[in-house]
C-alpha cells in the first residue's frame, strides 16, 4: 500500500515515489515528442553494447529510421571499422561506472540497454543487477524519456527461483529498469535466429555435424523462435511507444515448435538428410553445455546458460507489441525463411555481427603497451623477419586472410591441440573462425584471438583470448627495407603473470621454431602464389 496523507479529515492517496518519477518523465517525454513532430531530426538514441551481436545491428537500423545514435563502449576502437562508425557519436565508458554512464545519458531521448554478464562466471547475477541499477538511476537523473531492454522470455507459472540463473537474471534486470522511474519497455525473446547468433550457431553446428544425436530431454521443450530482423524491427519501433507505456512485451515469430523440430527443419532447409535424434533424460545442463562445446564453436561458459534456459517452455503469452510496432504486410518472418536468410548471408560473407563480437568475459582487455621498454614488467618475445620477393599487397592479402578456414600456416596439429586444451579448461578454443573470409576489422574474433589493431596493408595485431597465465599478442606486419624489398615481420609477445606465467613460456619455448618459425615461412611462401599487382 502506498503512502497516505490526511486532508480535511479524509484520506487522500499519494502515488508511490516511483510513479511520481515516471509521471515527470512522461511529461518530459511528451514535450520532446512535440518538438520532434514539429520538424526536428529523429530522436537521440543511446545504444549500449554497440559492439555486440544485437547492438551492432541495431545502430544502423536506428540510423536508417532517421534517428541519431550515440554508441556507448568500453573500447571505442572496436567500433572504428564498422561501416556506420562515421555517422554516430561514440562515448567511452562502462555500465559499472556511474560517472561515464552519466556523461553518455546527456540529451538522450531513448536509451537501449543491451548488455549482460552471460558466461562471466559466478556472481554474474549481482553484476547484472548493479549495472541495471546504475543505468536506471543515471537515465532518470538525465531526464531520459525511455529505456528499452532486450531480455529473455520466461515461462508462465514458474516461480522465479526455479528459473535458470540466466533467465532469472534477465527477469531481475527488467524489473530493476521498470522500477527506476523512467518509462521502460522490456522485450522478452526466446531463441533468436540470425546469421552469427549464438542460438543459430548451436543449431547449425549440431545439425550439420551430427547425423545421429543422443540429446538432452530439453529438445522436446516448446520454443517460439524469432528472426533477428523482427527483433530489430521491434527494438526500433519502441522509440515511438507512448510515454505512459512501462511494461514487458513478449516477442516471437509466428511458430511454436520443439528444439527437435528446429533441428529437423534446419536439416531440410540446408539440404541435409533427415537427422536421427534420440533424447535421453540423463544429460544435465552441465553435460549438455560440454556436449555443445565439443561440437559447436560456442564455449561451455555461454552454452550452459542457453541450455539451462531451455528446461522450461518459452512461448509468447501476449503479442501486444504488434499494436505499437505493427508487422509488415507479410507478417513476422517464419522459421524456415529466417534460416534461409541466415544461411544466405553466411554464403555471401555478409555476416555483420556474431555472438563472439562482444569480448569474452574475463579475457584481458588492456591494449598492448607501446613503450618499447615495457614498464609493466617482463615481456617475452619471439620475433621473426623475412624478405619476400612479392609486392606488399600480395603479402598483406595472405596476412589479412589468416585463421578460420585458411588456418595458421604452421603445424596444424599443434594449433588443433592448443585449441582442444583451451576448450577443456573452459576457453573459447580454435573454432570461432572468422566473421568475414577476406576482411578483418578491429574487435573481430578470429579463432581464439581478437583483432586489437589493424592498419590495412601494414599491421595486424591480435590479442589472445585463450586461457593463459598472462596476456599475449601476435603481430604480423608488412614493411619495406632500404632496397625497397618487401619485408615480413612477426612478433609473438607474452606478459607472464606470476611464476606460472614464466613456467608456461619456457614450457612452450622449444616448440616456437616449429610453430612461429613455420608460420613465418609458410605465410611468405603463400604470398608468392598470390597474383602480383605492381603500382605504376
Amino acid at each position: 500500500m502506498g503512502p497516505t496523507t490526511a486532508r480535511c479529515g479524509g484520506v487522500v492517496r499519494v502515488p508511490p515515489f516511483g510513479a511520481l518519477r515516471r509521471a515527470r518523465a512522461v511529461i518530459r517525454w511528451k514535450t520532446r515528442r512535440v518538438t520532434e513532430s514539429s520538424g526536428a531530426a529523429g530522436l537521440r538514441c543511446l545504444v549500449t553494447g554497440a559492439s555486440g551481436y544485437i547492438g551492432g545491428r541495431l545502430v544502423p537500423a536506428l540510423l536508417e529510421a532517421g534517428h541519431r545514435v550515440r554508441a556507448f563502449a568500453r573500447t571505442p576502437q572496436k567500433l572504428r571499422d564498422h561501416p556506420w562508425a562515421d555517422r554516430v557519436e561514440v562515448v567511452k565508458g562502462d555500465v559499472f561506472d556511474a560517472a561515464s554512464v552519466r556523461v553518455a545519458m546527456r540529451d538522450i531521448d531513448v536509451a537501449y540497454y543491451l548488455v549482460h554478464a552471460l558466461g562471466s562466471g559466478p556472481g554474474f547475477e549481482a553484476r547484472d543487477r548493479e549495472a541495471a541499477r546504475i543505468f536506471g538511476e543515471q537515465a532518470r537523473a538525465a531526464g531520459v524519456g525511455r529505456i528499452v531492454y532486450l531480455g529473455g522470455l520466461t515461462p508462465a507459472g514458474v516461480p522465479e527461483r526455479e528459473l535458470s540463473p540466466h533467465l532469472r537474471s534477465r527477469a531481475e534486470v527488467g524489473r530493476v529498469l521498470l522500477d527506476c522511474g523512467v518509462p521502460t519497455a522490456v522485450l522478452r525473446a526466446a531463441v533468436v535466429i540470425g546469421s552469427g547468433s549464438a542460438s543459430f550457431e548451436i543449431l547449425r553446428y549440431l545439425t550439420e555435424r551430427l547425423p545421429v544425436m543422443i540429446t538432452p530431454s530439453w529438445v522436446r521443450t516448446s520454443i517460439q523462435p524469432i528472426a533477428v530482423r523482427d527483433v530489430l524491427r521491434y527494438l526500433v519501433g519502441c522509440v515511438r511507444l507512448p510515454a505512459e507505456v512501462n511494461r514487458t512485451f513478449d516477442i516471437g515469430g509466428p511458430e511454436v515448435m520443439t528444439y527437435r523440430d528446429m533441428m529437423q527443419r534446419y536439416a531440410k532447409v540446408a539440404g541435409l538428410p533427415h537427422r536421427v535424434i534420440l533424447p535421453v533424460p540423463v544429460l544435465t545442463p552441465g553435460l549438455s553445455s560440454l556436449w555443445i562445446g565439443l561440437v559447436t564453436p560456442v564455449p561451455p561458459s555461454i552454452a550452459r546458460p542457453l541450455a539451462e534456459s531451455l528446461r522450461h517452455e518459452v512461448i509468447c503469452h501476449e503479442h501486444d507489441i504488434d499494436g505499437y510496432a505493427p508487422a509488415p504486410p507479410g507478417g513476422t518472418i517464419g522459421f524456415d525463411q529466417a534460416l534461409r536468410l541466415a544461411l544466405q548471408r553466411i554464403k555471401d560473407a555478409r555476416v555483420d555481427t556474431r555472438w563472439s563480437s562482444a569480448a569474452v568475459p574475463g579475457a584481458p582487455s588492456d591494449p598492448l603497451l607501446t613503450d618499447p621498454d615495457w614498464s609493466g614488467g617482463s615481456l617475452y618475445r619471439d620475433e621473426r623477419e623475412l624478405t619476400v620477393p612479392v609486392t606488399p599487397d600480395a603479402l598483406w592479402r595472405v596476412i589479412e586472410g589468416i585463421g578460420g578456414e585458411n588456418g595458421w600456416y604452421s603445424f596444424p596439429l599443434a594449433w588443433a591441440v592448443r585449441g582442444w586444451l583451451d576448450r577443456i579448461v573452459g576457453g573459447v578454443g580454435l573454432r570461432r573462425g572468422r566473421r568475414d573470409a577476406q576482411r578483418l576489422r578491429v574487435g573481430d574474433s578470429l579463432d581464439f584471438w581478437r583483432v586489437e589493431e589493424i592498419v590495412p596493408g601494414t599491421l595486424l595485431r591480435l590479442r589472445a583470448e585463450m586461457r593463459l597465465p598472462g596476456p599475449a599478442w601476435l603481430e604480423l606486419s608488412v614493411d619495406r627495407d632500404e632496397q625497397g624489398r618487401t619485408v615480413y615481420r612477426q612478433r609473438a609477445l607474452f606478459h607472464p603473470h606470476g611464476l606460472l606465467g614464466h613456467a608456461y613460456w619456457w614450457s612452450v619455448w622449444p616448440f616456437h621454431s616449429a610453430v612461429f618459425g613455420g608460420m613465418a615461412r609458410n605465410i611468405t611462401a603463400a604470398a608468392r602464389t598470390v597474383p602480383q599487382h605492381h603500382s605504376a
